[in-house]
C-alpha cells in the first residue's frame, strides 16, 4: 500500500522533496494526496506540477482529509510547532522540516504530543539518512576509530542577505539555520549532552546571528570544535579523529556523497538531472523511504533520528544562542 503524502507549504524545500520523490522512489509506494497554502492559487501551482489529487488554501482542510497519512511540514519555522500541533491532533503522522522549533520548550512540546498520540513525528535532519552516515555508524561500531577524541565540522555558506535568514520574527538567524548540521553531528557522534558548551558569535544588525564557534566538552575529555557562518564560504567538511582512525565526510557534510574512512573511500552518487533548488537535494528521497519504512514497523520516531537527539540539539542551541546573545523575542 502506497504511503499517503501531505504538504504543508509551497516552497523551494517541499518541491525539492516531493521531487527528490519523483525523481527515485516507485510511485506505487508514494502517493501525493494533498497541498495546503495559505495562497490558493500557489497549492494549486504546485498541485499541478507534482500531480497531487487536491489542493488546500487551507491547512486545516488537510488535518480534515481521511485520505492522508503522513505531513510534510515545509512552511517557514515559526509555524513548525503550530502546524505539527495541528496535524498529530487530527491523527495524522508528521515529518517536519529542521528546525521543527525555536527552542527546546518549543521541541519537547511537540515531542511529548506525537508519544501521547502514538503518532510518528520525525525531524527533517536528512543528513543522519544519508548512505554516509551510515558508514560513520558502521566504522564506529566496528571500533576502527578507536577511542574518538575530536570532532570538527564546518557549515559556512553566504546566505546572510537572504531576508528569511535575517528576520528575527521568521525564526532567522544561522544557529538554527546552519548551525544546527553541525550541532547534530557531534551529537550524533558523541551520543550524550556535551559536559561544558562554550560558544562565541556575532549578530547582525537585524538581531540575528550571522556566526558562531562552538566547542564542546565531553566527560572523557573529547571535544567538538563546530563552526558556521551565514557570509563566508568554507570547505565544510566534517572530520572525526579516534586513537586508532580517522574519518572525513566530504562537502558537504550534511548531505554527502563521499567519505573517507579506515575501511577506504566510498562514493554513493545521487541521480540528479537538476530542477532542484538546493545542492544535493536528490538525497532527499532517503528521508521520505525512511518515514514508509517507520510506518510499516509501526514505530514513532525514528532509530537514526530518535527524540531524545532532537531534545539533546536543542539544548545546546539554547546554550549557543544565549552565550552568543541570540534572543527570539516572541519565543524565548
Amino acid at each position: 500500500m502506497a504511503t499517503r503524502w501531505a504538504c504543508l507549504g509551497p516552497g523551494k524545500i517541499s518541491s525539492d522533496f516531493f521531487k527528490a520523490i519523483q525523481d527515485n522512489l516507485p510511485a506505487t509506494e508514494h502517493e501525493f494526496v494533498a497541498i495546503a497554502s495559505r495562497d490558493q492559487s500557489r497549492a494549486q501551482q504546485f498541485a499541478d506540477k507534482f500531480k497531487f489529487k487536491r489542493a488546500y488554501g487551507s491547512y486545516e482542510d488537510v488535518a480534515k482529509d481521511k485520505d492522508v497519512d503522513v505531513v510534510y511540514i515545509g512552511t517557514i519555522i515559526t509555524n513548525h510547532v503550530e502546524l505539527s500541533m495541528k496535524m498529530l491532533e487530527a491523527g495524522k503522522h508528521v515529518l517536519c522540516e529542521k528546525p521543527m522549533a525555536i527552542n527546546y520548550k518549543e521541541a519537547k512540546q511537540v515531542l511529548d504530543f506525537a508519544k501521547s498520540k502514538n503518532l510518528l513525528f520525525v525531524e527533517a535532519i536528512w543528513s543522519r539518512l544519508f548512505p554516509v552516515y551510515d558508514e560513520i555508524r558502521n566504522e564506529m561500531a566496528a571500533g576502527s576509530l578507536g577511542d574518538i577524541r575530536l570532532v570538527q565540522a564546518t557549515f559556512c555558506v553566504p546566505i546572510s542577505q537572504v531576508e528569511r535568514l535575517r528576520d528575527v520574527k521568521l525564526g532567522g538567524g544561522a544557529c538554527l539555520d546552519i548551525g544546527i548540521y553541525t550541532i547534530q553531528f557531534a551529537c550524533l557522534i558523541f551520543g550524550e549532552m556535551p559536559e561544558s558548551i562554550t560558544a562565541v558569535g556575532n549578530l547582525m544588525k537585524s538581531g540575528a546571528d550571522e556566526n558562531a564557534c562552538i566547542i564542546l566538552k565531553y566527560k572523557n575529555g573529547a571535544v567538538a570544535n563546530l563552526t558556521y557562518h551565514a557570509s563566508l564560504t568554507n570547505n565544510n567538511t566534517a572530520v572525526i579523529c579516534g586513537t586508532k582512525g580517522r574519518i572525513e565526510v566530504e562537502h558537504p557534510f550534511w548531505a554527502p556523497t563521499k567519505i573517507s574512512t579506515p575501511s577506504g573511500v566510498k562514493e554513493f552518487p545521487l541521480k540528479d538531472d537538476g530542477g532542484y533548488n538546493f545542492g544535493n537535494s536528490a538525497g532527499l528521497h532517503y528521508e521520505a523511504n525512511a518515514v514508509r519504512d517507520c510506518l510499516s514497523k509501526g514505530l514513532i520516531e525514528h532509530p537514526y533520528i530518535k527524540h531524545g537527539d532532537s531534545e539533546m540539539i536543542y539544548k545546546i542551541m539554547d546554550e549557543v544562542r544565549r552565550q552568543i546573545g541570540m534572543v527570539y523575542p516572541d519565543f524565548d
